[in-house]
């Protein structure tokens, strides 16, 4: 009876403390490595399913699908696995297009950028069972991801401020935080303060290098994590290769984290840069890649905190300023390159996409180092300094490659495109879904020991895989743990479970 009653005020206080990693989410004992597709739905003709929330208390999904109109999909799983579609939510008349849903405590939030898409956007709350709107509160321009913190308390986005085709307007990129506990008050945090950080950012390979941008301008927040304990948001900068770290209690940017490049001449790195070399071969070459990460996901492991990034890659392409080239078309400093001329050939590197604004280090358009785009896997970060403590260099691609799903057509680009990533528990471990874009599948791992993630399994996925939402058994309509994908080419919402 007393080690009984021990057992339960150790468990209770880890709950307070939010100290869950060491505790099994819930009494399923489920093996993550046997994900089955059990469900699908449709969304209809020329559907775009881009991302999902899950409401646990309607069991309703909610799926952002902009194709036609600015809507998003209601999606009742109370059922499940049978699916009925419910009426829409059409926010067209508010604004723009919706971006991203997130759902806490019985509120549905929208991201939903405005008419004109360099204007602040704007959060629409809703209450998930009645559909009807609670607020709408401005913030910053091209509100491209929302969530709420853990507690309840804040809703983070992640503001993109992209400018606009000929790069005439760049607004602000930011990072707006409403806390709803009073009253759905804003604050919209911008980056200008970290100018001077700039030369020592850069040096680590943090990029800015808009067309006249300022370097609040050229800041573009890509996606948001937040931590247990609700008081940290850790923000990826996609373009800009970094991750903002920020503080959400007092509403202030602590620092900015550049994220450095990948090697690609360390034999772990190799990679295929050819779609024109009729064949699938990773090979080392003297460059590097920039990681430019899309989605982050927040998880803790014997109490140390981490930050899981899928590290997509992504370029600037606007009628006036598009930062991509060939190989095939640079010129090569022979003294850095003295075998230019074979490097330079499609079945090589010719064909390989890399930036123009890196590595002509005397800016007389000879290059001497060459940056292509994307890490095409994953990174693992302690959040406490941000210190990267895993990176997957060519395995991701190994797997699925393995699996005989890569696309040859997109070695010259970003290869598999890792674009999603969450975390959920299984069994007591956390586990990593990663979303690879350009072949429709996940990668699963076991993320038990951060430094050295366990491969377990890749899941097919329908077309472009966008949103990666991983629901846990306690919360599943049906008592099982749930993975859902939203796929973005499709149109098609996939449900997978154990």
């Amino acid at each position: 009876m007393q080690k009984k009653s021990l057992l339960a005020l150790l468990l209770a206080a880890a709950l307070m403390n939010g100290c869950t990693d060491h505790f099994p989410q819930n009494s399923v004992q489920e093996d993550p490595s046997m994900f089955k597709e059990v469900a699908s739905m449709d969304l209809g003709n020329l559907a775009a399913a881009e991302i999902s929330a899950y409401d646990p208390a309607t069991k309703r999904l909610f799926t952002v699908n902009n194709e036609k109109a600015a809507i998003v999909d209601v999606l009742d799983l109370s059922a499940f696995p049978a699916i009925t579609k419910l009426q829409p939510i059409d926010v067209s008349a508010l604004g723009g297009v919706a971006n991203s849903v997130a759902v806490s405590n019985g509120k549905l939030a929208i991201a939903l950028e405005a008419t004109n898409k360099q204007a602040n956007g704007s959060v629409i709350v809703l209450n998930t069972s009645t559909l009807q709107a609670i607020k709408q509160i401005t913030v910053g321009a091209l509100p491209d991801m929302v969530t709420f913190s853990p507690d309840g308390r804040f809703i983070v986005t992640a503001n993109e401020g992209e400018p606009n085709a000929d790069y005439s307007v760049d607004p602000e990129g930011s990072v707006s935080i409403i806390d709803i506990s009073n009253g759905y008050s804003v604050k919209t945090l911008t980056f200008e303060a970290f100018e001077s950080d700039y030369n020592t950012l850069a040096a680590k390979g943090f990029r800015k290098f808009g067309p006249k941008a300022t370097f609040a301008q050229d800041i573009e927040p890509e996606y948001v994590a937040i931590s247990d304990n609700s008081q940290k948001a850790f923000v990826t900068l996609q373009e800009n290769n970094g991750v903002a770290e920020i503080d959400l209690i007092n509403g202030k940017i602590l620092s900015l984290h550049a994220l450095g490049t990948k090697d690609i001449s360390y034999i772990l790195n190799s990679l295929d840069p050819s779609d024109d070399d009729k064949k699938v071969e990773l090979r080392n070459w003297p460059i590097k890649s920039f990681y430019l990460p899309d989605a982050i996901s927040y998880f803790t492991v014997n109490g140390t905190p981490y930050v899981i990034t899928a590290d997509e890659g992504d370029a600037r392409e606007y009628s006036t300023f598009d930062e991509q080239k060939r190989v095939s078309s640079l010129k090569l400093n022979p003294v850095y390159f003295p075998n230019g001329d074979e490097l330079k050939k499609t079945s090589n590197l010719g064909r390989l996409r890399v930036t123009s604004t890196r590595g002509d280090f005397e800016n007389d358009g000879t290059y001497e180092e060459l940056y292509s785009f994307g890490g095409r896997g994953f990174s693992i970060f302690h959040a406490a300094d941000m210190k990267r403590v895993y990176e997957s260099g060519n395995s991701l691609e190994q797997e699925v490659i393995k699996a005989g799903i890569y696309d040859d057509t997109r070695s010259d680009d970003k290869g598999v495109e890792p674009e999603g990533v969450t975390v959920g528990w299984m069994n007591s471990k956390p586990v990593a879904f990663v979303a690879m874009e350009r072949v429709d599948a996940v990668g699963v791992y076991d993320l038990s020991n951060p430094g050295a993630p366990q491969f377990l399994q890749i899941i097919k996925t329908g077309d472009a895989p966008e949103g990666v939402l991983f629901i846990p058994a306690d919360k599943s309509p049906n008592g099982k743990s749930l993975l859902v994908t939203s796929n973005e080419e499709d149109g098609t919402v996939k449900f997978f479970q154990p």
